[in-house]
């Protein structure tokens, strides 16, 4: 009986979206929001570049890069963990592969459209249970303008509900497929192995298609995602900590401000108290504004409303 390897990893991702274009095509044209007259019909590979990334995660991402029959770039990447600074990643790359269509003394109506495909293995988004996201350039006021140039989709693998695309069978299955293939699972569902496309993306992630050698590298990926996961948590667990004894500090530092405070309100109270006093005092006693003044160190308005509000009529 057949064991399969986990499709998400990099070993086998690769080998099925970038060595085999015909299940590429069809992987992108169930997943990316193009209209009927924009599918794409032929594919040919580019080089994927190598780009600056998070230092800390930078092995959990894999990616294929290729142009269309239209001259259309696709980027498509498969990101185990997600992080705050991989939508930038997909940005700067999208960007660069857009500006890079264009030689010194070309035009920009020679440009086409640069999009972005990423399918993350992790949610980032808990404010709603929607898990296929399309981001474009759109008028504020009125979305229905469009700039177009860059489009980009990140789709959340784990929050991937079946029943949402009934119209979209190829998207459905090829979720599916990544969703549901695991590593040493032997048994795969029958509308699986019955699509053309899907069959021959799980002979590609049997087991025993894979060299001892491509194997020892199959579980190394995965050791470099446990250890990433790791700093994750434990960053998750600091940043916790952090918050905490920052609550705790800031309810001590509040008590002992608050007593300060009280402190320095009661003095600065009873001293304006005193004040009042002997601006009363000094002129039930003959004292003139000046000399009370003198006395006080306090502003002749002051003195003023201290002597009016006690009905001190004034010359």
């Amino acid at each position: 009986m057949a064991r399969y390897l986990d499709p998400k990893n990099d070993l086998p991702f690769k080998r099925i979206f970038g060595e085999h274009p015909d299940l590429l095509k069809s992987f992108l044209n169930a997943l990316m929001p193009l209209e009927e007259h924009q599918r794409i019909e032929s594919l040919e590979y580019l080089a994927a570049e190598q780009v600056p990334d998070n230092p800390a995660r930078r092995n959990s991402i894999v990616d294929v890069r290729c142009r269309d029959n239209f001259g259309r770039q696709f980027i498509v990447e498969m990101q185990m963990l997600w992080n705050c600074f991989f939508s930038r990643r997909m940005v700067f790359n999208a960007s660069k592969a857009y500006v890079r269509q264009l030689d010194r003394n070309e035009r920009y109506h020679l440009l086409q459209p640069v999009y972005g495909l990423a399918i993350i293995n992790d949610t980032f988004d808990r404010k709603t249970p929607e898990f296929y996201h399309h981001y474009r350039i759109v008028n504020y006021q009125n979305t229905e303008e469009v700039i177009s140039g860059l489009e980009f989709v990140m789709i959340e693998l784990p929050k991937f509900k079946p029943e949402k695309w009934a119209d979209r069978r190829m998207a459905v299955l090829w979720l599916r497929f990544l969703g549901e293939v695991e590593e040493h699972r032997s048994t795969i569902s029958g509308d699986l192995k019955e699509d053309t496309y899907i069959s021959q993306a799980l002979d590609m992630c049997e087991e025993g298609a894979f060299t001892e050698t491509e194997l020892a590298a199959y579980d190394k990926y995965w050791d470099i995602i446990r250890t990433e996961k790791s700093y994750l948590a434990e960053g998750e667990e600091r940043e916790a900590a952090g918050r905490a004894t920052g609550r705790a500090e800031g309810r001590m530092e509040g008590r002992a401000e608050g007593r300060m405070e009280g402190r320095v309100e009661g003095r600065a109270e009873g001293r304006e108290e005193s004040l009042i006093r002997v601006v009363l005092n000094g002129r039930r006693n003959g004292f003139s504004t000046e000399q009370i003044q003198a006395i006080t160190g306090l502003e002749e308005e002051r003195i003023r409303e201290i002597l009016c509000s006690d009905g001190d009529v004034l010359p």
